[in-house]
Formats: structure tokens, C-alpha cells, sequence
């Protein structure tokens, strides 16, 4: 009864109206740097 706000939910994805993919909410995307329609990193070079 102590512990029960421990329990883990599950993590939740939105669709990017750009690319199409599940990403998390409120994250960079690692992949484009894109953070709420900005550019905050250089994107990731295969």
C-alpha cells in the first residue's frame, strides 16, 4: 500500500505531422533535431 504511486505506466508516442513516425511528446526528435517546429540540433549523419 505504501509503494502503490510507484507503479510505471506505459509511455506514450504522437504521430510527427512531418515525417509520419511515433515520437515522444515534449522531445528532441534525434533524427530531424527538430523540437516544437525549430531546429535545436544538427541531425544525425548515417
Amino acid at each position: 500500500m505504501r509503494r502503490s504511486h510507484h507503479a510505471l505506466g506505459a509511455n506514450s508516442f504522437v504521430e510527427d505531422k512531418e515525417t509520419g513516425e511515433l515520437k515522444r511528446p515534449h522531445h528532441v526528435d534525434l533524427k530531424t533535431g527538430m523540437y516544437k517546429g525549430r531546429q535545436v540540433l544538427t541531425p544525425k549523419e548515417d
